[in-house]
């Protein structure tokens, strides 16, 4: 095992003849520090399979990392940072308040940048050519819940949000789907992240008689809101986005997160396209949950599209990639439109249940 890590170190760090430099941006320590590290995990083992094949055209990869903190501050002097290094390629941020800021930055200096989790439509609708993204976007995943929802039949919905930019604007996208198709919600309201009793609001949605529960924000608080919810009697079904497909997310409520539905593209870890590279983060003790392939894919999306570009120019590169050109990965196919979004469809319905094991897990609804 020593040598082994010798060897990703020396893989990672050595210096090449030809090199280009690629930058991972994402929270390594602060609230989110759970999806930093699989944002590492992934850019890691991707640079790692890129350079033993040889590079790209040529060129080993050096990867330079930058902890934002979950601070679009901290984002942008990451971002800075890796101008200066002369960084070609980034992929980051992990939450849309950092990637919009840092990602001007990026635009500004010809930095192509690939963000694997940051859905707020406004990181792709700003005209900047050189940003892009393997998750997909919010108004989609809150306009999947919405369809969902209304095709149960369900008339009660209070929709909640932790304030945050993430979570208000899915909370947002979700109550305008649900108004379109004809449901208004019972309560709408912010909570602050990371409050810890929520036992106010719940009370207020237990009053509200709401059958469900809408939820833009995170893991852990939302695990504490099923738990409180379920402390007062209450049945109310949670609906999550792919913020809470995490074992924080159960950790938090134990056994009352079950039922609780959340949107999720198809878990890439069961996909064929992503088996070799699931034996390889298996081999190095990594389970590559949720965002750990969407970074991995980013990387090779960059492999891609300097080869089929015949060069290592991000604005060449985006080209490319804007031109609906199929790039294989992990994820699957990837391709791409003119804003630098996914043309394939992407969210699905998932639910959380307990496994044979006794362990909370989550998988496609109706399988």
């Amino acid at each position: 095992m020593k040598l082994y890590l010798s060897l990703v170190l020396l893989v990672l760090a050595s210096p090449a003849a030809a090199e280009a430099r690629i930058g991972l941006g994402a929270p390594l320590t602060g609230p989110d520090a759970v999806f930093g590290a699989e944002l590492r995990n992934g850019v890691e083992q991707a640079v790692l399979d890129i350079n033993a094949k040889g590079g790209i055209l040529g060129q080993h990869l050096v990867l330079d990392i930058g902890d934002d903190a979950s601070d679009p501050k901290k984002g942008v002097a990451v971002a800075e940072k890796f101008v200066a290094q002369k960084t070609s390629f980034v992929v980051g941020h992990f939450n849309s308040t950092v990637t919009l800021p840092a990602s001007e930055i990026y635009s500004d200096h010809g930095v192509l940048d690939i963000t694997p989790a940051s859905v707020n439509p406004q990181v792709t609708e700003r005209g900047l050519d050189l940003v892009f993204r393997t998750c997909g976007r919010d108004d989609r995943q809150a306009s999947v819940a919405a369809k969902y929802l209304a095709a149960q039949g369900a008339e009660k919905i209070a929709i909640l949000h932790d304030r945050t930019t993430y979570g208000k604007d899915l909370a947002d996208k979700a109550r305008k789907a649900l108004l379109d198709l004809g449901v208004k919600d019972v309560l709408y309201d912010g909570v602050d992240k990371d409050a810890r009793d929520y036992s106010a609001i719940v009370a207020r949605i237990k009053a509200s008689g709401a059958d469900f529960l809408y939820w833009g924000g995170g893991a852990a608080d939302a695990g504490l809101i099923v738990r409180q919810m379920r402390a007062q009697g209450m049945n109310t079904v949670l609906v999550g986005t792919d913020a809470i497909a995490s074992d924080d997310f159960a950790a938090a409520g134990g056994e009352a997160v079950e039922g609780t539905l959340m949107t999720l593209p198809s878990d890439p870890r069961r996909r064929p396209e992503a088996a070799d590279a699931v034996q390889r983060f298996e081999a190095r003790g990594i389970d590559p949950e949720t965002y750990t392939l969407y970074a991995y894919a980013a990387v090779e999306v960059i492999e891609d599209a300097a080869e089929a570009a015949h060069s290592l120019d991000p604005a060449a590169m985006a080209k490319v990639m804007h031109s609906g050109a199929p790039f294989k990965t992990v994820l699957g196919t990837i391709s791409y439109d003119s804003q630098g979004d996914r043309i394939e469809p992407d969210y699905v319905m998932f639910v959380w249940k307990k496994g044979a094991d006794g362990k909370m897990e989550y998988d496609r609804l109706g399988q």
